[in-house]
């Protein structure tokens, strides 16, 4: 079944002004992904085991759409195969319940409230687990599309952020403090399972993708959530997060970190990972305002922007000279989108 449209000469001047993007040069400072508001849409459907067949085709129909507007709109935007999944997949596949609400995303019920019972805990095997659910979904739609589409990343919570899944929170930050082995031997086992399944990730849909969250494009490398380091501190980001962190990112090259707690006091911690890539972080405007300054000379950047009256062709005006931005907005139309592109591309040129 062959793409309605195959905008491939585009996409690979797009991907290569991502590669300059990472690489820091001047010319490619800013990059814009701009959404068009398409009513006609048809509303995903959760995802849920029985929802299989209509995930594939809601990502099929959307994966189309995609495909036509690169055609017509020449901003960094890649289009992308979308195996989408809640932030639940890994804890699932540890033993956790769900709760899946019939009106919301699904989420993992933690299922460890002491030492002894993480220490029980077994390493499942991929193949054996719900997470292969999640191969059959990306081999079909690979199969519809063809090998060169690219696909999204599942949503990856970082190891430790999937701790904070399967162990009761009221009980997990106590044991970091009285039984931090414990913890850490969970965590190693979580990165066992996630390291697992990037590699047959990568070895079935290549090592390009993009990102779970946001939807920025990356060569290689790999990207997370990692959000529970707003709970701790420095020191033990340094003992419990880093590590696995850096792991990641030598294993495969590179990484990129979404991040939507409260972390200032981390930050400096973000800056020790090597080959960070990319930073997008979820926080009011004066925070986003002191992280473009903060990062400026060390990753790419992609938190939105902190004062809405500025039309997104003025903000790489009011970015530090060294920063280098995704400019992410939305026009109602085509036309609007294009006038928006032209304006943004003259300002930051």
């Amino acid at each position: 079944m062959p793409p309605a449209a195959n905008p491939a000469p585009c996409l690979a001047q797009r991907k290569q002004r991502w590669l300059d993007f990472y690489a820091g040069k001047p010319d490619a400072r800013c990059m814009v992904l701009l959404g068009i508001t398409d009513p006609a849409a048809p509303p995903r459907p959760w995802p849920n085991h029985d929802q299989q067949a209509a995930r594939i085709d809601w990502a099929w129909q959307g994966y189309q759409r995609d495909l036509r507007r690169a055609a017509v709109l020449d901003d960094d935007f890649i289009p992308y195969l979308d195996p989408y999944t809640g932030t639940e997949i890994f804890a699932e596949a540890f033993g956790c319940a769900v709760h899946r609400p019939a009106d919301n995303m699904p989420f993992a019920l933690p299922r460890i409230t002491t030492p002894a019972e993480a220490d029980r805990i077994k390493v499942p095997e991929l193949s054996s687990s719900p997470l292969a659910e999640l191969f059959d979904i990306a081999d079909e739609l690979r199969r519809r599309a063809g090998p060169d589409a690219v696909m999204k990343l599942v949503d990856t919570q970082s190891p430790m952020d999937t701790v904070a899944l399967l162990w009761d929170k009221t009980e997990l930050f106590s044991a970091m403090l009285e039984a931090p082995d414990a913890v850490k031997h969970l965590a190693a086992k979580v990165h066992t399972l996630f390291t697992a399944f990037l590699d047959e990730w990568y070895r079935r849909y290549g090592c390009e993708f993009i990102a779970h969250f946001p939807y920025y494009y990356m060569p290689r490398g790999v990207t997370l959530s990692e959000d529970e380091v707003g709970a701790v501190n420095p020191d033990m980001f340094c003992e419990f997060f880093l590590p696995e962190l850096q792991a990641l990112s030598d294993r495969y090259g590179g990484i990129g970190i979404h991040c939507c707690a409260n972390s200032r006091h981390q930050w400096d911690n973000f800056k020790r990972i090597r080959n960070l890539r990319m930073l997008n972080i979820c926080q009011p405007p004066d925070v986003i305002k002191a992280a473009y300054h903060a990062f400026a000379e060390s990753t790419g950047q992609h938190h939105g922007f902190w004062d809405a009256k500025i039309p997104p062709w003025q903000w790489p005006r009011h970015l530090p000279p060294h920063a280098r931005m995704v400019i992410q907005t939305e026009a109602k139309d085509l036309a609007g989108a294009k006038s928006i592109l032209a304006k943004i591309r003259r300002a930051s040129r």
